[in-house]
């Protein structure tokens, strides 16, 4: 029986088999990072305590990716740490991607006085203070910036978790609020420093 040119020619059949392996994973990694789970380090201090410069977080992309499929905006739930994109971005700046927390909505009213944040909507009109009641006070305790601002349609209000002075260039310092088209997507867990692995996850309000 007459063998096949594969058969005749092993070592080229063996490095085709090679090239196609890597270009599959090439393939599979640009889509899971495009459109499924993306890693993200964390540069500065802006969210410490909770987070810190380094720190290595996966971001879950797969709500943003459906929102786009179905032709939505992808809203995040209040508390959520999220990674987006500056929408203050020019060519040559060095923060073309953020990661700050999730404050408040379109509608929604927030105000920074004598160093407590509150969040004023229909259902909590006399505001609440989002850092005790859902964010388990993990941002430190005291916010600069005094100020109000109401979050208009299609944005967000977001800021870092470490608020004094000039630590955190967000929607309090500078930065204004976020389109929501802005966003890459929450912080499912970080995954280093090892002795510090954990999920991420806060209850809407």
């Amino acid at each position: 029986m007459k063998s096949s040119f594969w058969q005749r020619h092993q070592r080229l059949s063996d490095i085709l088999g090679i090239f196609a392996f890597i270009f599959a994973v090439t393939i599979g990694t640009i889509l899971i990072n495009s459109f499924l789970f993306q890693s993200f380090t964390v540069v500065g201090s802006s969210m410490a305590n909770t987070l810190h410069n380094g720190d290595k977080v996966i971001i879950n992309r797969l709500h943003s990716t459906w929102a786009s499929i179905s032709n939505k905006p992808y809203k995040p739930e209040r508390g959520d740490i999220i990674v987006f994109e500056n929408p203050q971005y020019v060519t040559g700046m060095r923060e073309q991607y953020l990661i700050k927390r999730v404050i408040a909505f379109a509608g929604e009213k927030v105000k920074v006085k004598d160093g407590v944040m509150t969040v004023y909507n229909n259902k909590h009109p006399d505001g609440f203070n989002p850092d005790k009641e859902i964010f388990n006070s993990e941002p430190k305790a005291f916010t600069s910036h005094d100020g109000e601002w109401v979050v208009p349609e299609g944005d967000i209000f977001v800021s870092g978790d470490n608020r004094e002075g000039s630590n955190s260039y967000d929607s309090r310092s500078g930065l204004g609020t976020v389109p929501l088209y802005k966003i890459i997507g929450p912080v499912s867990f970080r995954l280093f420093p090892f002795d510090k692995i954990r999920t991420f996850n806060y209850q809407q309000k």
